[in-house]
């Protein structure tokens, strides 16, 4: 008996940051993506992440779970493959002069690697070294145990396209600054770094495109120091190590986040800040891998946007501008594209982390004061990627929850000037074709501005955040009804013969021929089938256009129920989200990109609350899991992470701005949101399982509720919330108008 007890006593606590899985998703290539993950290694919103590097340089899957090899370990500020690097240095230890990407790549196994968001170490079998990294926001320490030799090396690799090394021998470092990015970065842009070591070093052998150079500095095209120590076995080389995007003092100044402080305590540190972020939601179920899924989703919701902003030596906030070069006063975060993360990403920051997502809002502002246009896609600055102009979408549901303290006013007016404007030299940053759509009410298709029909149906969306931003400022009624007006723009592109939306020539007649199954061409990395239920703030204007609920509730069913053909013509080849969509066995339904990913929860706009329920289900049961293919498409900087944390809850922000979560089903026994003021949401669902996903009952506080979805008021007030789960679906509980959530054409019945 007593040694059951001390065998109960002993057993660890599991924290959150233990669940997390960084591996998840890194078993992806260019044809299929499974996440398009990196494990990074990192402080949750930190300005720089360290990874393992299994690729070479210009191979952006920079660390895939099937390589058998790694050359590095990379400061990283990819957000994504298709978008890119910038800021990038690396360190390699190797035994022996071995100091290409090619000659100092080391066998490694999986078996012989640990990865946490807080500390990653592997074995690197052909230096017989033992490799550990653990993060700081701005810093990192990396410790390397080498063999008995005489020629250990650690290769700092500045990489090409211009880069510059300075060996500092009175701080037994290495300092310089590398210029490699992939765009939206002024001419003046460097990333300076300094690594210093703990081990005085033998010697340093300065190479530029690996041919030696005889001198304690170089400025070159590809710089790299080969810096030599002689070890015992076992012995470690720390490297401690910072950056700056402003100057080579600001990166001593950024390395005093680590300095001093030895391995251990770096990472106890990282620990420490994960489990307290991670901590803020709370969920247990008796089955692990749920729970390690549902973290390492908010691991991922919690990476991106990052810190581009320092602290001086004056203590102020001070950022590099990406947009007008030089160094800037105030916060700047980058590395989001907002056609992703609008829908669930930045909700949940307004929710469970507001603090932060006011500080990102006081960075948007700061984007249009240096730009004169809200950032759409950034890293680090402006980037032609995708279309929408959801900015609008991020600062309007930020405004309206009460998480934007300042500068209002001045993200309004950045807001309007987005509707008339397009970025001169970036046409994806505010409206390209925004004089087609203020005119005619649609981009037409048989005009040069491709995937028409999108950028419409966004863009409505997008004016309708910007009426109800208005409304709340108390802007003139003539001004606010112009964009509650454009909101109605949807319908302008919606074909009643086909119930789908459909591209619409400048003569008013609809495109043809059509094909629904068409990938691109009038929409953005999907088909009609996909883009039709982009009409986030008017649901029941939809189903009006289709004819009714119950015709609205079969175009949703036969989206599961058509097979998953495609027309990939526009493209040229099969795009790797068709093949994503192809493989999962949901008809078209394409979960793995991001403009169906709210198109469920549509059922309970229409009285149909329970196939939400199922298909929700099915969605979080087959296509998660915490596991190097373990999502079902891109994870494109936290969002389709961010659409399972939600989801898991038990509610989704379907229509951010609107104040509401549509309700769905929720996956764990019980969960708590630790909210502002101390205040915290309880939920707990009784009997849940994957066979009891139907929802026959909720209560708020005791109380029976009937409606499809929670205020956001609500549940930032705290309190209890039960759903009382069964196997059979309830066809009476949430099926009369008074439980839909929002919709404008239901606010205009009322005017």
């Amino acid at each position: 008996m007593s040694f059951f007890l001390c065998g109960t006593t002993l057993r660890a606590e599991v924290s959150p940051v233990d669940y997390v899985n960084p591996l998840m998703g890194t078993m992806s290539k260019k044809e299929l993506s499974t996440g398009n993950t990196y494990p990074a290694v990192a402080v949750p919103w930190g300005m720089n992440f360290w990874t393992p590097q299994t690729a070479f340089t210009g191979d952006n899957w920079t660390y895939t779970y099937t390589a058998d090899k790694i050359c590095g370990f990379k400061q990283t500020h990819q957000p994504s493959p298709w978008i890119g690097d910038y800021g990038q240095i690396s360190l390699m230890p190797v035994v022996g002069p071995k100091f290409t990407e090619q000659d100092r790549a080391s066998w490694f196994s999986h078996k012989a690697e640990t990865s946490t968001p807080y500390y990653y170490s592997v074995y690197l079998a052909d230096h017989d070294v033992f490799a550990e990294m653990a993060p700081a926001d701005r810093a990192a320490v990396l410790r390397f145990r080498f063999p008995e030799t005489d020629s250990a090396y650690v290769v700092v690799d500045a990489f090409d396209s211009g880069s510059y090394i300075k060996v500092d021998y009175k701080r037994n470092a290495i300092v310089g600054w590398s210029t490699r990015n992939s765009g939206g970065v002024t001419d003046d842009f460097k990333n300076y770094f300094i690594v210093k070591f703990d081990v005085p070093f033998s010697d340093v052998v300065l190479l530029d495109d690996y041919t030696p150079v005889h001198a304690d500095c170089k400025e070159g095209s590809h710089v790299v120091a080969a810096v030599r120590f002689a070890t015992s076995r076992g012995q470690a080389v720390n490297a401690s190590v910072a950056s700056s995007f402003i100057c080579a003092e600001q990166a001593v100044l950024n390395l005093k986040e680590v300095d001093g402080k030895d391995f251990d305590h770096v990472k106890s540190e990282a620990r420490d800040r994960w489990n307290d972020v991670l901590g803020r939601i709370m969920v247990k179920t008796d089955d692990r891998r749920p729970m390690e899924t549902f973290y390492t989703c908010l691991y991922r919701s919690l990476l991106f946007p990052r810190k581009l902003y320092e602290v001086n030596a004056e203590g102020r906030k001070v950022h590099y501008s990406p947009y007008c070069g030089g160094t800037r006063e105030g916060v700047m975060y980058t590395d989001t594209g907002f056609w992703d993360t609008f829908r669930a990403l930045f909700p949940l920051l307004n929710l469970v982390y507001p603090e932060v997502n006011e500080e990102i809002q006081e960075g948007l502002a700061n984007t249009y004061r240096e730009s004169g246009f809200l950032p759409e896609w950034a890293s680090p600055g402006h980037r032609h990627c995708m279309v929408g102009n959801n900015s609008a979408s991020v600062v309007a549901d930020a405004y309206l929850k009460n998480v934007t303290k300042s500068d209002a006013a001045l993200l309004y007016k950045a807001m309007i000037n987005g509707t008339e404007n397009v970025h001169p030299s970036v046409p994806s940053t505010g409206r390209l074709g925004a004089s087609y759509y203020n005119t005619l009410g649609y981009i037409p298709y048989d005009v040069d501005i491709p995937e028409n029909v999108a950028r419409t149906l966004e863009y409505a969306y997008d004016d309708w955040c910007i009426y109800k931003m208005g409304q709340r400022l108390g802007r003139p009624e003539k001004e606010t009804a112009l964009f509650r007006d454009r909101s109605m723009n949807y319908k302008n592109v919606f074909d009643s013969d086909n119930n789908l939306m459909r591209g619409r020539n400048r003569d008013g007649k609809f495109q043809s021929p059509f094909n629904p199954y068409k990938w691109g061409d009038a929409f953005t990395e999907g088909n009609s089938w996909h883009y039709t239920w982009s009409v986030f703030h008017d649901v029941e204007g939809l189903a009006q256009l289709m004819g009714g609920h119950e015709k609205m509730g079969c175009m949703l069913d036969s989206v599961f129920v058509v097979p998953p053909v495609f027309d990939d013509s526009y493209y040229g080849y099969c795009i790797h989200e068709i093949r994503e969509m192809q493989i999962m066995n949901m008809g078209n339904y394409a979960h793995g990109n991001q403009p169906i990913q709210h198109m469920v929860y549509l059922y309970n706009y229409i009285g149909q609350p329970w196939k939400a329920q199922y298909r929700l289900r099915e969605v979080m049961d087959k296509l998660y899991s915490p596991t190097p293919d373990g999502y079902c498409g891109d994870e494109d900087n936290g969002q389709t992470s961010a659409w399972y944390v939600f989801s898991s809850l038990g509610f989704y922000p379907v229509c951010p701005g609107s104040g509401e979560y549509v309700i769905g089903t929720p996956l764990f026994d019980s969960a708590e949101i630790k909210l502002r003021d101390g205040r915290v949401l309880k939920i707990r669902a009784q009997g849940v399982s994957s066979e009891n996903r139907y929802i026959d009952g909720i209560t708020v506080n005791g109380v029976a509720y009937d409606k499809n979805y929670f205020d956001h008021d609500m549940i930032v007030n705290g309190g209890e919330i039960v759903f009382d789960m069964v196997s059979k679906p309830n066809y009476t509980r949430g099926t009369g108008p008074d439980s839909y959530p929002y919709s404008l054409s239901n606010e205009n019945l009322t005017k």
